[in-house]
């Protein structure tokens, strides 16, 4: 039996749902502000104007713009679908992000894009977070 002093804080259980439409929000801020923040890197916005840049065509931009919607979406899904759907949609896009996050991460390593990797190593341990949290989702209990 749990016994707490009167006045402590009740410590409230949050569901799988909520946990991970959570973790799928805070990496999706970051997902913004390591794009934000990569705009001060020298010679990034002229690029951006003069089309030298990675996504240097109408079909590398929409390939962005699929994959980055994914980890936006998940925050929705995470909170509508059906545990049994939502587990693994959780643990094949968690793995996916993290796997793209740590390849960024190593690839990036460079005295301007410091930043870039911080935010890469911890994207990949909340996607990872969110890989736990659905593998460990909790069953339901048999009532007799």
């Amino acid at each position: 039996m749990d016994r707490q002093k009167p006045g402590s804080l009740k410590d409230v259980e949050v569901n799988s749902n909520i946990k991970l439409a959570f973790l799928w929000t805070a990496v999706t801020f970051l997902y913004i502000y390591g794009d934000y923040f990569e705009l001060y890197i020298p010679k990034k916005v002229a690029g951006l104007i003069s089309g030298e840049n990675l996504l240097d065509s109408p079909m590398k931009l929409f390939a962005a713009s699929v994959l980055l919607a994914i980890p936006a979406s998940m925050i929705a899904l995470s909170v509508l679908l059906k545990p049994s759907v939502n587990k693994w949609l959780n643990v094949v896009a968690g793995v996916f992000f993290t796997a793209i996050m740590l390849l960024i991460a190593v690839t990036s390593i460079t005295p301007w894009r410091a930043f870039y990797v911080f935010y890469a190593i911890l994207e990949s341990i909340i996607t990872g977070l969110i890989v736990w949290y659905a593998i460990k989702w909790p069953k339901r209990e048999l009532v007799n």
